[in-house]
């Protein structure tokens, strides 16, 4: 297992980690995703380390904290051979003060979230959603401080546009308080927008990504295709309005180029798709799911091999799309991509 730096700092993690929304799976979403219990989830953890993947993620929201209880418990008594990463700030109630990332929130939401996990630290916690109804420096403070206090290792962020980003690293430059060093997105060959701004963002100021959903919420698993619909015991069903949509054609083109890939490399269409991802500017890590051993054992297997420069530029080509205002000028005019180049590959 490859092992990279996230961002700017000093923490190496695995190229290929693990997300656990898959454990406790409860509710009318994470239900769909697995119901992964302890016993199951022990196995996978043992697989994972096994492979070299020491890096675990969820968030208080995945099935309100039962993921992280299932995780907690799954790492038990083997705490120092993994890190952990969670997330809070999405709403865990209906009242004023259960969503969002005040002071008392977080505070309350990390202490929580320790308890649930078992342990006394968090390696990795990010800021699910941005919180405007909240000054930024009243959050980054108590990150800051939560940091000081041994409770939390490194911060991040996760679904920020670039602007939330870069408010939030002024306020911590100015006042010298801990930076953000991750940015949790979603990215894949179905879904490149992270490449318009938040990568060039995160080259520039040491945010490593830790990428979510790298098979397109579920349509890169090689069971779509033009020949063959959404099979009928897909979870797209039931949660393809919780993810991020994807236009057919754009699907079709890929998931194409995908088939031919794996044909020529003996690998499956997930793990082409993942192995593009791992080489992609500023990716410190790929989160890989799993509802058991089998699939597990396949996602690992997208690493430990490349792809070749001509498999890479296929898909390139076929995973492209028109780049929104204001960033078309830069890909079509000559003029203006020499004022700014396209984040070096």
């Amino acid at each position: 297992m490859e092992y990279r730096n996230l961002g700017a700092s000093g923490l190496k993690v695995p190229v290929l980690s693990f997300g656990a929304g898959t454990f406790g799976g409860s509710g009318p979403l994470f239900s769909h995703w697995g119901t992964t219990d302890v016993e199951e989830a022990r196995r996978l953890v043992d697989i994972c380390i096994e492979a070299g993947v020491n890096l675990f993620d969820t968030a208080d929201v995945y099935s309100n904290g039962a993921s992280e209880e299932v995780l907690g418990q799954a790492i038990k008594d083997r705490r120092d051979a993994v890190l952990i990463s969670t997330k809070a700030s999405l709403p865990m109630g209906d009242g004023a003060n259960d969503w969002g990332s005040s002071r008392s929130r977080l505070i309350r939401s990390v202490e929580a979230a320790l308890k649930r996990l078992g342990t006394d630290h968090i390696d990795i916690f990010q800021l699910h959603a941005f919180d405007a109804s909240t000054p930024v420096e009243e959050v980054v403070s108590t990150l800051d401080r939560l940091v000081q206090d041994g409770k939390l290792r490194y911060v991040g962020v996760s679904n920020f546009s670039g602007w939330q980003i870069m408010k939030s690293l002024a306020a911590a430059d100015k006042y010298g308080w801990t930076r953000y060093v991750a940015n949790q997105v979603y990215y894949s060959l179905v879904g490149r927008d992270y490449e318009w701004d938040l990568m060039p963002l995160g080259q520039d100021q040491g945010l490593g990504a830790l990428v979510w959903s790298p098979l397109g919420w579920g349509r890169l698993t090689g069971r779509i295709s033009r020949e063959k619909p959404i099979p009928e015991g897909s979870r797209l069903h039931e949660t393809a309005d919780f993810g991020p949509p994807v236009e057919d054609e754009l699907l079709y083109r890929v998931v194409d180029a995908l088939e031919e890939i794996a044909a020529e490399t003996g690998k499956t269409v997930p793990q082409v798709a993942i192995n593009w991802l791992v080489s992609r500017p500023t990716v410190s890590s790929v989160i890989i799911g799993a509802r058991n051993e089998e699939q597990l054992r396949q996602n690992l297997g997208a690493v430990g091999w490349s792809l070749s420069a001509a498999q890479i530029e296929k898909l390139d080509r076929a995973s492209a799309v028109t780049a929104p205002y204001p960033h078309f000028p830069y890909r079509r005019q000559e003029g203006f991509a020499r004022l700014n180049p396209p984040v070096a590959g």
